[in-house]
């Protein structure tokens, strides 16, 4: 297994570079997302995350730049909207950061193999499997991350990519699907033999009262019903803390979408396009929450999604929601093939027992379930603030997948989670009523 790991984390650091690829060198130091650091820092990050873990935990070694090792240990998370405060002159010239990162993999990659050959026990004990488990996931997430903070960087900065245009389907009918009363299984046992985070333990099973859920994700064409209606403008739909964001920053519409006369485009990674109306509208949590206001629906709690994806009708549970099948093209878009999203109604082999369809790929969704700890867990002693930082009620949990996520966190136990007044990650959503 661990040899398997060596050659993820190998294929994980070559999808962080083709990402930095796409950076014009004049952009390096641009921030493109205020809550984010600069894209220099990411540079030193991935590599700094992985010494500190497995120096630390795995190798006792010593390190040869401690400065640098401070200077790239901790990413941001958006909180409260809170812009960071670094500036370019707080980071040195990327030249000597690239070194840094340069080093730095090769002296783990060194000490990993002699650890490896050696069959040696690391030097705390924990599992060396886990250890480069946590180092992949992380760089993968962060692959995500850099994903959609380059889309917000302006097309003249970014060496343009190839794009593949969607294919063209029927028009998205908008309908619901009842999903009768049963039970869902959350979490994963601590005995399973799978890598997991620590939010994902413990197993367990929560009853379900019957509720339908939107077939699909909500749609462009459907979220622009709401902002023509004057969705933005009227105060019914915002929560307090929502409202003041939306007004305090003039927020009038998605992050992706741009006014352009008469016309709505969309902010695609490489290019401007008409706004595509068949593709799941990406939002934050404050506008998911305002759209199902207005359409007389809710937002879906983390186990009603679930049972949603993975249930079936014979109170049975699915692996992914169309069966034991690997995930591929044909059943979901994700794991960095496109882009872009395709049309919600594009990958029908892709539904769930009930009949749901894209609750995989395409677009993180939105529920309504605060980000919290399920009963029995335990924070890994070696990164103790990946979940429990942000078990303050402030978060909310997203499922499924993006088009720029792995593979490796379609697992039905996987949380994500940010704050609700995001806008940024490719996240939409889809509605339930009970």
């Amino acid at each position: 297994m661990t040899p398997e790991l060596l050659k993820r984390l190998s294929d994980a650091r070559a999808r962080s570079d083709a990402l930095f690829k796409l950076v014009s060198p004049e952009a390096i130091y641009d921030r493109p997302i205020p809550e984010r650091h600069r894209l220099i820092f990411y540079v030193g990050h991935l590599e700094a995350f992985d010494w500190n873990l497995l120096r630390d935990w795995a190798l006792g070694a010593k390190s040869s730049q401690p400065d640098f090792d401070r200077l790239f240990a901790f990413g941001i998370d958006p909180m409260d909207g809170a812009s960071s405060d670094d500036r370019p002159s707080d980071y040195p010239p990327v030249d000597a950061v690239q070194d840094y990162a340069r080093i730095i993999r090769l002296t783990l990659d060194q000490k990993l193999e002699k650890l490896v050959q050696a069959r040696a026990r690391t030097s705390s004990g924990i599992a060396l499997e886990l250890l480069l488990g946590v180092a992949v996931e992380h760089r993968l997430m962060h692959v995500e991350t850099l994903a959609y903070m380059l889309h917000q960087l302006p097309y003249q900065k970014k060496v343009r990519g190839k794009s593949i245009p969607a294919a063209a389907t029927a028009p998205v009918v908008a309908a619901m699907v009842d999903i009768p009363a049963g039970t869902t299984m959350l979490g994963l046992a601590r005995s399973a033999d799978a890598f997991a985070w620590d939010n994902e333990y413990e197993a367990h099973s929560v009853p379900v009262p019957a509720f339908a859920i939107d077939r699909f994700m909500v749609t462009n064409r459907q979220y622009l019903a709401f902002v023509v209606a004057g969705g933005y403008a009227d105060r019914r739909f915002w929560g307090e803390a929502d409202w003041d964001w939306k007004e305090t920053r003039a927020i009038a519409h998605p992050v992706f979408w741009k006014r352009a006369g008469n016309e709505w485009r969309y902010r695609s990674m490489f290019e401007e396009v008409p706004l595509p109306l068949n593709w799941p509208v990406y939002v934050a949590h404050a506008e998911a929450s305002a759209y199902a206001r207005w359409a007389c629906k809710s937002l879906p709690t983390e186990t009603e999604w679930q049972r949603a994806a993975y249930g079936t009708q014979d109170a049975g549970s699915r692996t992914y929601p169309w069966g034991s099948e690997p995930p591929d093209p044909e059943r979901c878009n994700s794991n960095l093939l496109h882009w872009d999203p395709c049309p919600v109604n594009a990958l029908p082999r892709g539904q769930s027992a009930f009949g749901v369809q894209g609750m995989l790929g395409n677009g993180w969704e939105w529920t309504d379930t605060p980000f919290a700890p399920f009963q029995g867990f335990s924070p890994f002693p070696f990164y103790r603030g990946y979940s429990t930082n942000f078990f303050d009620g402030k978060h909310f949990v997203l499922k499924g997948g993006s088009p720029r996520t792995a593979s490796c966190f379609l697992r039905p136990t996987f949380r994500n989670w940010f704050q609700p007044r995001y806008q940024y990650v490719y996240a939409g959503f889809r509605c339930v009523r009970r």
